[in-house]
């Protein structure tokens, strides 16, 4: 792999996903470590002046939670865990507030259960909320929602969620810092003639057999976690960097191109990744009729369609369902994600946004389907 796509990976990401551990957080369960997360957050103000857009995924409540009702170990019973992931937010969420004001960001946060993604309509409304925390300039903090979840719905680590989240934003990459190093051909600690990985392929069946072994006892994930995380990642096109969290500067350093930890290329780039899921989801649900105007505007202007280019909804479906986009000849243009149901497409169908509120009661987006959610056909 050349030099320069490995440095080039990091350095010109301009959506970044950051997954910090418990242990990190938490300095191993001793409470919540108010200078590294000022470091982390002094860093991602100095991203975010650049240009760059910023979402932290963090672990840490349960175990704030553990130490503030003075529990020694990591509790089994679910109610327990929800009952500690309640208290330690509190002081999670008040940390990173403070934190990242101080270094003239604000903060917004966000918790969520695998459920909010599996479905396609929260999914679609989980995503338009986090893109508009972003152009606001707000750095989402963002963690799994531990005190509702069940073994039905959990992710199971946050290096899960912040590869799902990765994949809601279209992220360019993916930084999971964490207690080690990075990866290795083996456990360190065990073979020493173990070697450490600089780069490798996201999804590289190989990596899986290197990073074998537990998490810490504060934390549920291991170093197989984040593998699995990284090619996670790598299907929406986000590269993964594991790097040591105390590195000093570590996420400037990255971002400047130099090579920290383990790199884990995605082997497609955002935009195929993005586009050949649209063109593989099969499972159309229902399709809109555009005027030329929008034909013109759709292909020759990379624009979102607007309701009022449409002529003709057809099929049943719910916001977030993919749906075809076709001219009046019945070709297909594009497919996307639909804004808003078949039943409201067809109120709003020829109509400005301006009368949205009125026909619908609420107005959600102007758009039936943004540029961000639509491929083109060929």
């Amino acid at each position: 792999m050349a030099q320069e796509s490995v440095s080039s990976a990091l350095r010109d990401a301009r959506r970044v996903v950051v997954k910090v551990g418990s242990s990190l957080v938490t300095n191993e369960g001793r409470g919540l470590d108010e200078s590294a997360i000022g470091e982390w957050c002094r860093q991602m103000a100095v991203l975010v002046g650049g240009g760059r857009e910023v979402i932290m995924v963090s672990s840490g409540a349960i175990a704030e939670g553990m130490k503030r009702l003075g529990w020694t170990s990591r509790p089994r019973e679910i109610h327990e865990l929800q009952a500690a992931a309640a208290v330690g937010q509190m002081g999670l969420a008040q940390m990173y507030e403070t934190k990242l004001r101080e270094n003239g960001l604000g903060s917004a946060q966000v918790l969520l259960t695998h459920a909010d993604l599996a479905d396609r309509e929260r999914y679609l409304n989980a995503r338009s909320t986090l893109l508009t925390l972003l152009k606001l300039g707000v750095v989402p903090v963002i963690n799994e929602n531990d005190t509702v979840v069940n073994d039905e719905i959990k992710f199971g680590d946050n290096d899960t969620l912040g590869a799902l989240v990765a994949n809601l934003v279209e992220a360019d990459a993916l930084v999971i810092l964490t207690d080690q190093k990075g990866l290795y051909t083996a456990d360190p600690r065990k073979d020493p003639a173990a070697e450490f990985v600089h780069v490798a392929q996201a999804g590289d069946p190989l990596l899986e057999a290197m990073a074998g072994g537990a998490g810490s006892s504060i934390g549920r994930g291991g170093m197989i976690t984040k593998i699995l995380a990284a090619k996670r990642a790598a299907g929406s096109g986000a590269s993964t960097v594991i790097a040591w969290g105390r590195e000093p500067d570590a996420l400037l350093r990255l971002s400047l191109g130099e090579a920290i930890g383990t790199l884990l290329v995605a082997p497609t780039q955002k935009t195929q990744a993005r586009k050949q899921w649209m063109a593989d989801h099969l499972q159309l649900r229902g399709s809109v009729t555009v005027d030329d105007g929008a034909v013109a505007k759709l292909r020759g202007d990379g624009s979102s369609l607007l309701p009022i280019g449409m002529t003709a909804v057809e099929g049943d479906f719910s916001r977030g369902d993919v749906i075809a986009i076709r001219d009046l000849a019945g070709l297909e243009i594009a497919r996307g994600l639909a804004n808003y149901a078949s039943s409201e497409a067809r109120l709003i169908c020829r109509k400005p946004s301006s009368a949205f509120e009125t026909l619908l009661g609420y107005l959600a987006e102007p758009e039936m389907v943004h540029r961000d959610n639509m491929v083109l056909s060929r």
